[in-house]
């Protein structure tokens, strides 16, 4: 299985942006699909995005379209997420995601998982 930490969570104001990072380790980095969820307290984990392994095709979760942009860098052995336009419904852990065998959209297609990183975002 592959190893994946998240970094760049914090505290900003609704409007700003962030960044978040997610590097891998133990595997290939470039045969898995890798994706971001996110949780929010008392409420389901629920898919954000997610990237094929050659980068070429995006999958964003209706609530992050025209937000957020997903990223890959297989020479890096990372993948990343601009979040811009930060909104108070975006406060969650994000979660760095590899899937087992197809785009990470949903929970039950992740093979690994991150520790997660907490996101607030201030109204």
């Amino acid at each position: 299985q592959v190893q994946l930490v998240e970094s760049g969570g914090g505290l900003v104001q609704a409007g700003g942006s962030l960044r978040l990072s997610c590097s891998a380790s133990g595997r290939t980095f470039s045969i898995y699909d890798m994706g971001w969820f996110r949780q929010a307290p008392g409420k389901e984990r629920e898919f954000v995005a997610a990237i094929s392994r050659t980068g070429g095709t995006t999958y964003y979760s209706h609530s992050v379209k025209g937000r957020f942009t997903i990223s890959r860098d297989n020479a890096k052995n990372t993948v990343a997420l601009q979040m811009n336009s930060l909104q108070h419904d975006d406060t969650a852990v994000y979660y760095c995601a590899a899937g087992s065998g197809r785009p990470p959209t949903v929970v039950t297609g992740v093979g690994s998982w991150g520790q997660g990183t907490q996101v607030t975002v201030s109204s």
